[in-house]
């Protein structure tokens, strides 16, 4: 007499500890995933950040360096002087000067220097240009720094600083300018630029 092969299974203990098992692994591999975006979302917003701030320091560090004793005329035809600065955000704009070295790469009828104007539009530190340096009006500012909390502005000649410059014909603009910036997070930032001295060397700062 043949006895058949016993028929073999899961019992349930057995299949609850599996599913346990499956649990566990799948929430380590979505916490695992998460954790992934969360980390490349936060290098690219910080690459971005960096990259800002590179970008505003190379503009600002031409601007400052091209600098140049040219007096210009607003749009109802009063006379500005070369190089203006207030002591930050408070003022718009808070820093106004006159570059050489534009470049014409479209070959467009126009002069080589151009007036520029920095100040705080909405949360950002942004520069203003102008297509003509007499009686036109700005075009658009853009934006080069985001998540702007506070803009403080220095100003050295003849080794003393001073919070505001206006220039005199003597000394139409000084020798370096300070920048300090706060950012939203808290982070701030102290550089240092030389002015009208050609692209020159920066000193770079960072507190807290």
């Amino acid at each position: 007499m043949t006895r058949r092969p016993a028929e073999h299974g899961f019992t349930l203990v057995e299949v609850m500890i599996s599913l346990l098992i499956f649990g566990l692994l799948a929430a380590a591999g979505v916490a695992l995933l998460s954790f992934s975006v969360r980390a490349q979302t936060a290098t690219g917003a910080k690459l971005d950040d960096v990259s800002a701030m590179n970008r505003l320091t190379s503009i600002l560090t031409a601007d400052l360096a091209e600098a140049t004793p040219r007096q210009t005329r607003s749009e109802d035809g009063g006379g500005l002087p070369p190089f203006t600065g207030e002591a930050g955000a408070a003022a718009a704009p808070m820093l106004r000067l006159v570059r050489s070295g534009w470049s014409n790469l479209d070959g467009t009828p126009r002069a080589s220097v151009q007036k520029v104007e920095y100040g705080v539009v909405d949360g950002a530190l942004a520069r203003t240009a102008y297509p003509m340096l007499d009686g036109a009006a700005p075009l658009p500012p853009t934006p080069l720094l985001t998540h702007v909390r506070q803009v403080t502005l220095r100003y050295r000649i003849k080794g003393a600083w001073s919070d505001r410059w206006t220039g005199t014909p003597q000394a139409p603009l000084p020798d370096a300018l300070e920048l300090r910036v706060v950012r939203d997070n808290g982070i701030a930032t102290r550089q240092l630029f030389f002015v009208g001295t050609g692209y020159g060397r920066r000193i770079d700062d960072r507190v807290g």
